[in-house]
């Protein structure tokens, strides 16, 4: 009967409701496992959020200046050397500083150097700095010319000892490292003195000095000990550090250079020449002795043409080599004197090399000119010279460099 009139209600059933099947359990609980974890999730990346915004925001007030810092006053406790590195920036040498106790922070020096352009400016090498200074301090005396320290510059045709020009001492390789060891701490001057230096550079064990494994043999055969690091020492710009000991003050120098040469392309420059690696490297230096850059490769075929023929070179920059001066001419006497560097009585090459070589002579030891020439001669006042197949030849540019006034 259908209950168009709504005369009848429908009553509610009394039926129990039907348990959960293991099915839906499950189902429900992975549900509330979920959403537990997507809130896990949120408040983690709350926190996140917050701990690098803070990260930020104490990034930004240490470099923009905001809060405060530690800082000192005063002059400062005593003078101390400070090392900054190749590829440091300002933040990393704000950091060494504070670490070795010459700021009380990097804060202090950064908020300083933002005063001072020059703080960009900065070359690596030693400095002679104060502890205990505030950064204001720092900074200004960081970029004092005269707190850099340690500064050594060898020129190409520098040999070891002195040279003397007339009344004029040249400095050598020993006495300019004895120099730049040089620094004055808490007012006392303190440096590495020549004889030292000397006696390492004569008894000092070539491999643990850094002295490269192709020139070991040569070097430790060179008829005076105090040539056995001749020529070893490429020309550049070194920084060593005050208050180094003779031997590491060696060590460095030597080490750099070895890793110099090596950018020059020794030992491999050598390799189609003929010659040994350190044979070239003679060459190299007889070369930077003789000539200008310009007659390099010439000259340096005029010395592989003579050593084919068995000629003697007959270099005077060899006889002057011992004498330990630079002129042009050599003395009769001084040519006949007999010795291992007299290329005048010797055929063949000098026991070790004579000077620092560049990187320019070196490839010119290597690869010399195409030529005949075996005379030479300086022909003109700015050192350039004129070469000869012929001794006729030559006496004819001896006379026109004399009629140059080339000597």
């Amino acid at each position: 009967m259908t209950d168009d009139l709504g005369l009848f209600e429908e009553r509610p059933s009394r039926e129990r409701p039907r348990r959960p099947t293991a099915a839906s359990a499950a189902a429900r609980r992975a549900k509330q496992l979920r959403k537990k974890r997507r809130n896990r999730l949120a408040v983690f990346g709350i926190v996140v959020a917050l701990l690098i915004g803070g990260g930020v925001w104490f990034g930004f007030r240490q470099l923009s200046g905001l809060g405060g810092y530690d800082d000192f006053s005063g002059a400062g406790e005593r003078d101390v050397i400070f090392e900054v590195k190749g590829g440091d920036s300002t933040g990393a040498i704000a950091g060494r500083l504070a670490e070795d106790g010459i700021v009380a922070s990097g804060k202090a020096f950064l908020a300083a150097a933002q005063k001072e352009t020059k703080v960009r400016s900065i070359q690596p090498g030693y400095y002679v700095m104060r502890t205990k200074i505030s950064g204001e301090a720092a900074v200004q005396k960081i970029v004092t010319p005269t707190s850099k320290v340690g500064h050594l510059q060898i020129r190409a045709g520098t040999q070891l000892d002195d040279l003397a020009n007339g009344a004029t001492v040249v400095p050598g390789i020993i006495s300019q490292l004895s120099a730049a060891s040089c620094a004055t701490l808490d007012g006392k001057k303190t440096c590495v003195p020549v004889e030292e230096l000397l006696k390492v550079a004569e008894t000092g064990d070539l491999k643990a000095l850094g002295v490269p494994e192709w020139a070991i043999p040569d070097a430790s055969r060179a008829p005076e000990p105090k040539r056995r690091l001749e020529g070893l020492i490429a020309p550049d710009v070194y920084d060593v550090k005050p208050g180094s000991t003779a031997e590491e003050l060696w060590t460095k120098l030597v080490t750099e250079s070895s890793a110099r040469l090596q950018s020059y392309g020794m030992p491999k420059l050598a390799e189609s020449t003929g010659f040994t690696p350190y044979q070239v490297l003679v060459i190299a230096s007889l070369i930077e002795r003789e000539a200008i850059e310009a007659d390099f490769k010439k000259v340096s075929r005029v010395t592989y043409n003579r050593l084919v023929k068995a000629m003697e070179l007959k270099y005077d920059s060899t006889i002057n080599y011992v004498l330990t001066r630079p002129a042009i001419t050599t003395r009769a006497e001084d040519r006949a004197t007999p010795g291992p560097y007299n290329s005048y009585l010797n055929t063949g090459l000098t026991p070790t090399p004579i000077a620092a070589a560049s990187k320019a002579a070196l490839a010119a030891a290597a690869n010399p000119a195409e030529g005949t020439w075996l005379f030479f001669v300086k022909c003109q006042k700015n050192g350039t010279s004129c070469f000869g197949d012929t001794y006729a030849q030559h006496e004819d540019n001896i006379k026109q460099a004399k009629a140059n006034g080339a000597y």
